[in-house]
């Protein structure tokens, strides 16, 4: 198994997330006011909690299916990927990160969130030409397919 291919384009949304990160924790030692959601509130923490369930749901059904089915050389259409095309970064970018970051009293998850995001949107269409190149018609199909493409 070529880890590369098991990455995906990981490892350059990680490269663009990592300097935010570093610049957002040193803001936030230094001045932990400066990304204090206030508390949280007992609404925000349980907003924050309804949430991410799914979020890490979604995140450990998405890594469960790339350990399992990358290996076999198997495109993944099923589960979390039959609602989105690549459901690990989204899904750690809205529903695992921002909420994680409410429940620590920090807006930074949010933050680092969108660049997660940004970062899967800039880097995803290439790694959707290998999958296309990769598995042709069964790749056409799957787009055809999957209830939100465009998450």
């Amino acid at each position: 198994m070529n880890l590369k291919v098991l990455v995906g384009s990981g490892e350059k949304i990680g490269r663009l997330v990592l300097p935010f990160l570093i610049i957002g924790l040193v803001l936030n030692i230094l001045d932990p006011s400066l990304f204090s959601v206030g508390g949280p509130s007992m609404v925000l923490k349980t907003v924050s909690i309804i949430v991410l369930i799914p979020g890490i749901i979604n995140w450990a059904w998405s890594v469960i299916l790339i350990l399992t089915k990358i290996p076999q050389k198997k495109l993944i259409t099923t589960g979390p990927y039959s609602l989105a095309k690549h459901p690990l970064y989204t899904g750690v970018a809205l529903l695992v990160l921002p909420w994680v970051g409410f429940l620590l009293n920090t807006c930074l998850g949010v933050l680092i969130g969108i660049i997660v995001y940004i970062g899967s949107r800039i880097y995803s269409p290439e790694e959707e030409k290998i999958l296309s190149k990769t598995f042709s018609n069964s790749w056409n199909q799957y787009c055809k397919k999957v209830k939100i493409p465009w998450l």
